[in-house]
């Protein structure tokens, strides 16, 4: 994987052509994780691929079978890959200061997240993955909110601040970030592999997990617990992300539709994950869990105050952090 300095040379680098024309029109070749039925594929293949069609033939490639996870953003800088969808993680692996977007109540909702991206506080970060990977970041898509889901009722253990997380074993992934935003939430973070959560949940291994309520379901979560506190402790995100080589041969009238073809893709897939999301929570409701609100304030103070300091907000810019609160006021 490359990263660090490694990273600051590369798109200088860069000799050969991105994409290819044919037929008068240029070749956009988008590699992503997801499937053919993720929203973000949807809205990438139903609004940006006709809304650039006059000038570009969009080729999406799902399930990684083009370029492999992890690599898309290297494929773009080497000029082997024009389009991707990426996470903030893993613009972290480049660029250290990318994890304050990829940590909890960072961004409070959907609409915060697109603020925050169009906001000039984000201007520094754009420029410096054009100029140092070669990779122009043009909308962002959001993924969902992660929840805690216990499997106690609320009678037993009413969740409404951190403090009330106490002695809670929660199943966390297994990374440092990860263990450290579970123990920030106030609760004992447990790393158990995700095949094995379901069983972890019913024998009682485990008190509770976190995920966005799409992984409650497809998993049957549901089956094995009682309630759902919505602490939407992490809304996640990804970037509609394109090689700045290729944006550069554009003409300007061609970057404007690509532009806003991102946007509305973007968009299109926001609200029709924030429309699924409404629909889960009628179907657990359905399926006899509680789900409630907590006090989000509280979450959000308490978990942001033990980032502060910590080895997760060294790369962090001075005051980042603040014009970030400050633009979901």
């Amino acid at each position: 994987m490359l990263a660090g300095s490694a990273a600051l040379t590369l798109a200088a680098t860069i000799m050969m052509p991105v994409a290819s024309w044919a037929e008068g029109k240029i070749t956009l070749r988008l590699s992503t994780s997801g499937t053919e039925t993720d929203q973000r594929s949807i809205a990438m293949a139903t609004v940006f691929g006709p809304a650039v069609a006059e000038f570009a033939e969009f080729q999406p490639h799902y399930n990684s079978s083009l370029v492999a996870q992890g690599s898309e953003l290297e494929a773009i800088a080497s000029g082997d890959l024009e389009m991707t969808v990426c996470s903030a993680q893993e613009l972290a692996t480049f660029f250290p200061e990318f994890s304050i977007f990829a940590t909890g109540y960072v961004h409070q909702s959907a609409e915060h997240q697109v603020k925050v991206f169009d906001d000039a506080l984000m201007d520094p970060f754009k420029q410096k993955v054009e100029d140092e990977l070669g990779v122009k970041l043009l909308a962002i898509m959001y993924l969902g909110r992660r929840h805690v889901n216990l499997r106690f009722p609320r009678s037993e253990r009413n969740v409404m601040t951190p403090a009330d997380l106490a002695g809670v074993n929660l199943r966390m992934p297994g990374t440092d970030a990860w263990l450290f935003l579970g123990k920030a939430l106030g609760a004992n973070p447990t790393p158990i592999a995700f095949s094995e959560v379901y069983t972890a949940l019913q024998t009682g291994s485990v008190d509770g997990q976190d995920n966005p309520l799409p992984t409650v379901v497809d998993s049957k979560f549901y089956e094995v617990t009682k309630q759902i506190s919505l602490t939407s402790h992490l809304v996640d995100l990804n970037y509609i992300a394109i090689s700045k080589q290729v944006w550069d041969g554009l003409t300007q009238e061609q970057q404007a539709t690509v532009q806003k073809a991102a946007v509305d893709a973007a968009e299109s897939g926001r609200q029709a994950q924030l429309k699924k999301e409404e629909e889960l929570v009628a179907f657990l409701k359905g399926k006899g869990l509680e789900i409630y609100e907590p006090d989000l304030k509280a979450f959000r103070e308490h978990v942001q105050a033990q980032y502060v300091g910590s080895e997760f907000a060294k790369a962090w810019p001075e005051g980042v952090l603040d014009k970030i609160n400050a633009l979901g006021n």
